[in-house]
């Protein structure tokens, strides 16, 4: 929704990245919510307790990141809400479950209709089909070659 840079949660100086090799680093669309809340409880913070966006507060400048971008509320919004990082970690992990358990449910309704799949996938294939057809044409009538006997 929001484009904000979102960082790693255990290393959030460190950009998130989907090839991060800990796991515990990233969330993925198809994260189960349990494992999105645990990841979220253990993203990194500091030593202090203040929900406060600053520069010296990387990991919970991260957390107000992600939360504000799938809540649509402002990082003075969101400071304003929390009191310690306990509630305010799992409101994040509660928020981020909410934003994707539509496109979750979609997939797996996609993943069960096999069928529905299928189709697309052949009339992907022949759409592609075609169109290197009409390619390879084009590219053998300029150089020279003669046309190809179906």
């Amino acid at each position: 929704k929001v484009g904000a840079r979102v960082m790693a949660l255990q290393e959030p100086t460190k950009k998130m990245s989907k090839s991060d090799e800990n796991q515990n680093n990233i969330i993925t669309l198809m994260d189960d919510p349990k494992v999105i809340m645990n990841k979220m409880k253990r993203a990194m913070t500091d030593s202090d307790t203040e929900v406060r966006f600053a520069e010296e507060k990387p990991g919970i400048s991260n957390l107000l990141s992600i939360y504000c971008a799938v809540t649509g509320k402002t990082i003075a919004e969101a400071e304003k809400e929390f009191a310690g990082y306990g509630t305010f970690k799992t409101a994040v992990g509660e928020a981020v479950v909410a934003e994707l358990e539509p496109v979750q449910k979609r997939v797996k309704e996609l993943e069960a209709n096999k069928d529905y799949l299928d189709a697309i996938i052949r009339s992907g294939a022949e759409k592609a089909s075609r169109l290197a057809d009409r390619t390879l044409t084009k590219v053998q009538k300029k150089v020279g070659f003669p046309p190809r006997i179906r």
